[in-house]
């Protein structure tokens, strides 16, 4: 069965999943520290409630994590903001260059929607069949066509499509797979939470040209386990 591209209502919404609830969660992130203005303009501009089921609509522009099935979560909408903040801060001085990112953790999609719609070419993994499948749909139904995804571990990266300007982690380890650092470019960035449950910290570790490695500790925050293998 093909799928076809939302219409306009679907992407609008209505009720609590309005522009209008949309807009109070991007007053809601800026006074919560997110400045870039590409970065809350996407947030007030991409349908969140349609990323989860539609039992938790009403939910869907509240500032917190939910569920998505198989012991996973769609990021607090600060967190994705973060993320993504934090990526465009280092790659700044490539303006107008095309960049690649690769996300570790597709999950519902949205970070990869938000990535793609801040002009990089994303290249995301999932290790759950069943959340890729769903995420492809969404990405189709709102004519992306830059998201490249692959069922795989994502503990292995992609190696076929490296090096990769960026690397974004969803989910959270104690290190950051040596794999992953391997496929960075020199003078990239990879965006992570690390450290145990109760105890993760967001870290943006910074390459110089050489490739060496700088990792600097931020903000507090929450994430799944990241897992091998796939499903």
């Amino acid at each position: 069965m093909s799928i076809h591209p939302l219409p306009d209502a679907a992407l609008k919404g209505e009720g609590l999943t309005s522009q209008r609830v949309r807009d109070g969660l991007v007053s809601q992130l800026a006074t919560g520290g997110i400045v870039h203005p590409r970065v809350l303009a996407l947030i007030g501009h991409t349908p969140r409630h349609l990323f989860i089921d539609q039992a938790l609509h009403a939910h869907a522009y509240e500032n917190t994590a939910l569920p998505i099935g198989h012991d996973q979560t769609i990021s607090q909408p600060w967190v994705v903001a973060r993320m993504s903040e934090l990526l465009l801060e280092h790659l700044g001085q490539r303006a107008g260059k095309p960049w690649k990112v690769l996300e570790i953790g597709t999950g519902s999609g949205y970070q990869a929607v938000i990535l793609a719609g801040l002009g990089g070419q994303v290249y995301t993994l999932e290790r759950i069949g069943l959340l890729l499948r769903q995420a492809r749909r969404r990405f189709r139904q709102l004519g992306l066509d830059t998201i490249r995804s692959r069922h795989e571990d994502g503990c292995l990266g992609w190696p076929g499509e490296a090096p990769f300007d960026a690397i974004i982690l969803t989910a959270a380890n104690e290190v950051i797979p040596e794999a992953l650092l391997d496929q960075l470019k020199p003078e990239g960035v990879v965006i992570a939470p690390l450290g145990p449950p109760g105890h993760q910290r967001l870290v943006r570790v910074c390459a110089d040209h050489t490739g060496q490695c700088v990792q600097q500790k931020l903000d507090m925050v929450s994430f799944v386990p990241l897992r091998h293998g796939i499903d």
